[in-house]
């Protein structure tokens, strides 16, 4: 039996990532379904010296646009109230930071990490970025 290609890859991360005094974040095939709030700070968390990094990374970032983006389109004026408000000059980069952060401090949550990930990463954003009033 040929071992999976995905699974070497995460434990050299890990390896690397534990020699480097990094938490280890392996990441699987399956949490690219981003099912959970717990897939996407799989992806989202690899390490920028992982063999996955530039696969996870362009995914993460582009689960964050088109998540922003749409509450962002669905939040204009009178339609909807905005449940994150960043600053006009906010980047992806500053919310991905944002939303590894909060997903490291409540990795231990099952019922926050078992949630979809789009309300994981709306809850991270919101606690970065809220709303006055």
């Amino acid at each position: 039996m040929q071992a999976n290609s995905a699974f070497i890859h995460a434990l050299a991360a890990a390896g690397i990532a534990l020699a480097l005094g990094q938490p280890a974040v392996a990441v699987e095939n399956a949490d690219f379904r981003f099912d959970t709030t717990k897939d996407l700070y799989a992806v989202c968390a690899v390490p920028s010296n992982a063999a996955e990094y530039p696969m996870a990374h362009q995914a993460c970032r582009a689960f964050i646009e088109s998540a922003v983006q749409y509450h962002d389109a669905i939040s204009k004026p009178k339609q909807m109230k905005r449940l994150i408000c960043y600053p006009a000059n906010a980047t992806i980069e500053e919310g991905l930071s944002a939303f590894n952060a909060w997903a490291a401090a409540k990795a231990g949550d099952a019922t926050l990490m078992g949630e979809p990930p789009v309300v994981g990463l709306i809850r991270a954003l919101a606690a970065k970025y809220p709303c006055k009033g």
